[in-house]
């Protein structure tokens, strides 16, 4: 069976994001993800993992800004990563050298380096140029440190604008790139929407050795697995199979919000993890 990890940012809307840790390990997660860590000291986090018994798997750079305030405004104000973004190239350094130290800290093996919007008439060919010069510099700094960087395809509905779409695209992104340790984050919430056809990708990318992470959210509606279109026993026995084939050992994020978010809705919830 595929291994899970829950995504913090959205599971257990109910309860203080601090106290969702205990949470998780209680309806039997070993792994946790969640979008940033920043409004919390390392320290702080790595001792919820710790008293746990938790694994942190993924968490992102900073979507903008240079320190934590700006971190943490960035988002609000709708921006979504600085790595394609021209002329912002110092902006993404700073954000991915702060990923850096949570991560040794809080012993996590990948940071996704957010790839950001790209206005419309803007050249495609300049924000892929800049995303790959970005990513040349995090893989010889994520190097250092042991740790791999991800980019995400996401779908344009959710985040109008957004510079990478399709796994196709991020996968030649990866290539042009060059170094082992950027990988692919695929999410098949965000890839169900653009592309359709999963089995088909997952056999088709997994055996690369280019995806590193997986993430999952029903479709249409972003909920748990099992309230929408996806056959998710059919894509998980085949993320199964293919992993087999190929020695893939990753982590599949569960980033999804609970259709219940009433108090207990996210364990309740669990139904589908519980059938596998």
């Amino acid at each position: 069976m595929p291994q899970f990890a829950a995504n913090l940012s959205m599971m257990y809307p109910d309860l203080p994001f601090l106290d969702r840790f205990e949470a998780a390990a209680r309806d039997g997660f070993k792994a946790v993800e969640y979008l940033f860590p920043y409004a919390f000291p390392a320290q702080e986090l790595a001792a919820r993992l710790k008293g746990n018994g938790l694994q942190q798997v993924l968490f992102n750079a900073p979507p903008g800004g240079t320190d934590t305030d700006s971190f943490g405004k960035a988002w609000e104000t709708g921006q979504r990563g600085t790595a394609s973004v021209p002329g912002r190239e110092a902006e993404f350094r700073t954000g991915f050298a702060q990923a850096l130290i949570y991560a040794e800290v809080l012993n996590c093996p990948r940071i996704h380096a957010m790839v950001g919007l790209r206005a419309e008439g803007a050249s495609a060919e300049a924000f892929d140029a800049t995303l790959i010069s970005n990513l040349q510099w995090a893989a010889l700094e994520a190097t250092k440190a042991g740790r791999d960087v991800l980019v995400e395809p996401i779908n344009t509905r959710s985040v109008p604008g957004f510079h990478l779409n399709r796994q196709d695209h991020a996968h030649r992104i990866v290539q042009a790139v060059g170094a082992p340790n950027v990988k692919v984050q695929m999410d098949l919430f965000h890839c169900q929407i653009v592309e359709g056809d999963l089995s088909a990708k997952i056999a088709q990318y997994l055996p690369t050795g280019r995806v590193g992470h997986f993430q999952i959210a029903e479709v249409p509606n972003r909920h748990e697995p099992g309230t929408g279109e996806v056959n998710w026993p059919h894509i998980f026995r085949t993320i199964d199979r293919v992993s087999a084939e190929c020695g893939w050992d990753g982590w599949i994020g569960c980033e999804y919000n609970p259709a219940d978010a009433s108090a207990g809705g996210t364990s309740r919830g669990l139904g589908w993890l519980q059938a596998l």
